[in-house]
């Protein structure tokens, strides 16, 4: 689904992107090097079309919905931005007291507040991430519920809807971090593909939902697949969990990577 202008991008100089870990970039890079994360590799597809385009990164990790929509929106909206990308949600259903409408509440009241301030929006849906994480199967029906609110709240804005959701590649892990949260650089190229094509960028194409090759090694079975899990789970579950139970969050203390328009340097699509 894609409900935008479809202008090539050629309109689009001052683009700002709103949300949690995804957008901010984190399982592509690191603290040390950087992060870099799809909505910078749009950024660059954007000034590969318009060298005149500026760009702010407001997202934080950790963020609910509800804090992205308090403490980002404000700052977005100073930056009178001409695109604006707002994908926030999955910190929200993984949550016990997950509410779709509420988490969707907060996502609609931003895209009402930015379109009527001139900016067209993209959202994105999201994968079932029990596809990847076997013990988050009690989730897959809480991400299918959000992505319908999200569609919903998008429709009557004119919002683009980048549907990655559909798509069996989007589960495979070779496009995940070893977390299986977060996007890994082949994930994040492919959400900045996506968003670029339903924007409908010179050059884009439907090549993100592809599947990729197989892979050399068949995924682990039987006990070598349970030994997987329980690593995964000592490694970042339990660390998540920890956190949770201290009511601490991945972002205390953080502040947006980028928070001011920057000119963007194109770079090659890779």
């Amino acid at each position: 689904m894609s409900d935008g202008r479809g202008d090539g991008g050629g309109a689009y100089l001052r683009y700002v992107a709103l949300g949690d870990s995804q957008t901010e970039g984190v399982g592509d890079g690191d603290d040390v090097v950087g992060l870099r994360g799809w909505a910078d590799r749009l950024a660059e597809r954007l000034a590969g079309v318009n060298p005149g385009v500026t760009y702010a990164n407001l997202a934080v990790r950790g963020r609910l919905a509800g804090q992205v929509r308090e403490e980002q929106l404000a700052p977005a909206l100073a930056l009178r931005p001409d695109l604006a990308t707002v994908v926030a949600g999955v910190n929200d259903l993984m949550r016990p007291g997950f509410d779709a409408d509420v988490t969707a509440g907060h996502l609609e009241a931003m895209f009402a507040e930015l379109v009527g301030r001139g900016a067209h929006v993209a959202t994105l849906t999201f994968p079932d991430i029990s596809r990847l994480i076997p013990l988050a199967r009690p989730l897959g029906s809480r991400v299918e519920d959000l992505n319908r609110r999200i569609r919903e709240a998008a429709r009557p804005h004119g919002v683009t809807v980048v549907e990655t959701s559909g798509h069996p590649v989007v589960t495979d892990p070779r496009l995940w971090s070893a977390d299986r949260l977060h996007a890994g650089p082949l994930g994040h190229a492919r959400i900045a593909a996506a968003v670029a094509q339903a924007l409908g960028l010179p050059g884009s194409d439907d090549a993100w939902t592809r599947p990729l090759p197989p892979p050399l090694r068949p995924a682990p079975t039987g006990l070598r697949a349970a030994g997987a899990e329980l690593r995964w789970a000592g490694a970042f579950l339990g660390p998540w969990v920890g956190r949770r139970l201290r009511g601490r969050s991945s972002g205390d203390g953080r502040r947006a990577k980028r928070p001011e328009l920057l000119p963007v340097l194109p770079v090659a699509v890779v």
